[in-house]
Parts: structure tokens; C-alpha cells; sequence
């Protein structure tokens, strides 16, 4: 799932802007300054078009193929990327399926196949940026984003569907957030990061999404990287903090959505402590090629 800019923004933005005192104390439970500048759900009409009758489905085989040959499941529970293996025609093949993707006319599409069709086309875009700039530690080290401030790739223009020029932020917040309203979607996309959810190996379809959703759902919630219980202190995953209103908006809507895809044994323990004390992220590349001490 795919947080942005979010880090080094706020450090820009605390440079440039006096919060208001009464915006810092508002913030309530776990959620963290931060939050406050989280890229928002800001909807884009123009994307709202679809074609409920039109039954094609979308030859997603090409993309599948990809997956299925550099993503790499490990032992600790995180799927890694072998970005050193792509190589040319690796790299070749990537670019294939972006360019037979973005030639897509998707409006005509129904809404489900529009759904895989952006997951897909949002973490196949995020696979190209990092080996257009590999080696790197940390996709948020790209810095290719417009504005003196910016930070990471998320905001520049990287593609172009239907004549409209589309950046990682715009998939994200401005189609799938905002017509879907679905908080799964945050275990779909794919930030390139050990702390996301991970990057499937396989490709999304229409034909399973509500089994696919849930099933990433649970494998993130029950992942310490979703939550992590020592003692009695809670801590999430930061994606929880950021995009708090998709999950519900208060720190209670949090936990219940937790519990709904939590093991018994967390779950009981979530419903046991009743609150979320703390929230975390590793922006570390997921690279197959695990730097010294990590």
C-alpha cells in the first residue's frame, strides 16, 4: 500500500507551516502528526466512468508472469523483489506491460475490472520506478516528484491513460480511494517497502477480488507489521495513522477493523487492551538483496 510522500513531507512542511496549537492537541490516541499531512482521498470524476454491461475481462497474463518470476516470498513473511534480476529483458518485458495497460480505453470497463486494472497497473508503474533508479535503499530516496519540496516519485506525471497524464498519488487518492471507498485497497497497492503490505504474486482479477482483498487483509494484520503486541503496548502499522479515515476515523473504528481480520488469539488480545499506543513503519527497500544489519 502506497503512503506517498508522507515521511519527509511533514519534515518540509513543519519547516514551512505553524500548526495551530488546537490541531496538534486534537490529535487523538495513536495518530501522530503525520497524519495531518497524508495525501487526502480527493475524487476525480472523471474516472467515475464505467460500463456495468461490458463483461471483457482484461488480459492481465503478461503482468502475472512478471510476478511470478521476480517476486520472491521469504521466511519472514515479507515478499521481496529480485530487482537485480530483471536485467534488460526483464526490464523490457515491464515496460510491455505498462505500455499494453495504459492503452487500455479502462471508462469502458466495469467497475470491478477497473478495480484490477489500477491495482495492477499502480504496482507495476511502482516496480519501474525503482529499476529506473536501482540501486537505491529506499523508494522515498526517488526524488523525482515536482516542487522545491518534494519527496519520492509519487506526485510525477509517469504514465498516461485515455490521453490523461496519471501520477502514483492520483491512482491512488484520487481513483481508487475515492471510488471505491474500500480500506482494503491499502493491502492491494504496493509502496516497493518492507513495512507495506505485500506486493502479490500474482495478479489481481475481477473474477476473485473479495476473496483476494481479505486474504491480503488478514496476512498484513496478522504480520507484525500490522500489529505488535508487547505487554500491553499496541502498535500498528503506520498506515493506520495516516489514512485513519479510510479505517474508520477514530481509534476504535481502528481496532474493530483489526479485529474483523485478526486471528482469535490477536483479536481477543485487541479487544482485551481496548486501545492503540503506538504506530510504526520500515520504509527499507523489499529488495531480495537485504542490506548489512537489516
Amino acid at each position: 500500500m502506497s503512503a506517498g510522500k508522507i515521511l519527509s513531507s511533514t519534515l518540509g512542511a513543519a519547516k514551512r507551516i505553524a500548526l495551530p496549537l488546537v490541531l496538534i492537541v486534537s490529535l487523538a490516541g495513536f495518530t501522530s502528526v503525520e497524519n495531518l499531512f497524508a495525501p487526502s482521498a480527493d475524487l476525480w470524476p472523471r474516472w467515475e466512468r464505467h460500463d456495468a454491461t461490458n463483461q471483457v475481462r482484461i488480459d492481465f497474463s503478461a503482468w502475472d508472469a512478471l510476478l511470478k518470476h521476480y517476486v520472491r516470498p521469504s521466511q519472514d513473511g515479507v515478499n521481496r523483489v529480485d530487482y537485480a534480476a530483471f536485467g534488460t529483458s526483464g526490464k523490457r518485458a515491464l515496460d510491455s506491460v505498462i505500455a499494453d495497460l495504459t492503452a487500455i480505453p479502462i471508462s469502458s470497463y466495469a467497475r470491478d475490472e477497473q478495480f484490477a486494472y489500477w491495482v495492477n497497473l499502480y504496482n507495476a508503474i511502482t516496480v519501474k520506478v525503482i529499476l529506473d533508479h536501482y540501486p537505491v535503499e529506499s523508494i522515498r530516496d526517488i526524488d523525482i516528484s515536482p516542487g522545491l519540496f518534494a519527496d519520492g516519485p509519487w506526485d510525477k506525471e509517469l504514465v498516461s491513460v485515455e490521453s490523461v497524464k496519471l501520477s502514483l498519488n492520483d491512482i491512488e487518492h484520487r481513483i481508487l480511494r475515492t471510488i471505491w471507498n474500500d480500506p482494503r485497497i491499502h493491502y492491494a497497492v504496493n509502496c516497493a517497502s518492507i513495512g507495506c503490505p505485500n506486493l502479490a504474486v500474482d495478479a489481481y482479477s475481477s473474477e476473485t477480488l473479495e476473496l483476494r482483498l481479505d486474504a491480503a487483509a488478514r496476512a498484513y494484520i496478522n504480520d507484525p507489521r500490522g500489529v505488535t503486541i508487547t505487554g500491553r503496548k499496541v502498535t500498528v502499522s503506520k498506515i493506520y495513522d495516516w489514512f485513519q479515515e479510510d479505517f474508520g476515523g477514530s481509534t476504535q473504528s481502528v481496532l474493530d477493523h483489526l479485529k474483523r481480520y485478526a486471528e482469535p488469539a490477536l483479536a481477543e488480545r485487541l479487544n482485551s487492551i481496548g486501545d492503540i499506543q503506538d504506530a510504526d513503519y520500515d520504509w527499507s527497500l523489499n529488495d531480495t538483496k537485504v542490506p548489512q544489519g537489516k
